[in-house]
């Protein structure tokens, strides 16, 4: 979770506490809208990323009140702060990591199996 909160922390501008918080919001929802296997697999090349998850899973607050999807992705993450163009960024990131620590084609096969991500790849 280190290195990642670290490139994000770089390329995305970010401080690593809101990187934290943001990465975890975006793998607890992949994790709930993306095909298990694949998400799991890559959960798992990530130290750290199951207790962020969990932390992240358990708070709630406005989001909470919109359900689940990519809108309350959204509003989890602008309410850290982050704008839309930043939100991108972070995703991105995130993907770009994917990638090398899953592979290409395994993160790919998240991205398309997950409705709406396709637009942050």
């Amino acid at each position: 979770m280190d290195e990642l909160i670290g490139r994000l922390a770089v390329k995305a501008g970010l401080d690593e506490a809101v990187a934290e918080k943001a990465i975890a919001i975006i793998l607890g929802f992949l994790r709930n809208e993306g095909p298990s296997e694949k998400v799991q697999a890559l959960i798992e090349q990530i130290p750290g990323a199951e207790a962020a998850i969990a932390i992240s899973s358990n708070s709630g607050g406005v989001a909470r009140l919109m359900g689940g999807g990519l809108m309350a992705v959204g509003t989890k993450l602008m309410a850290l702060g982050l704008g839309m163009s930043q939100i991108q960024n972070v995703a991105r990131e995130i993907f770009s990591f994917g990638r090398d620590k899953i592979g290409p084609k395994q993160m790919g096969a998240i991205i398309a199996g997950t409705r709406g991500l396709s637009q942050f790849a």
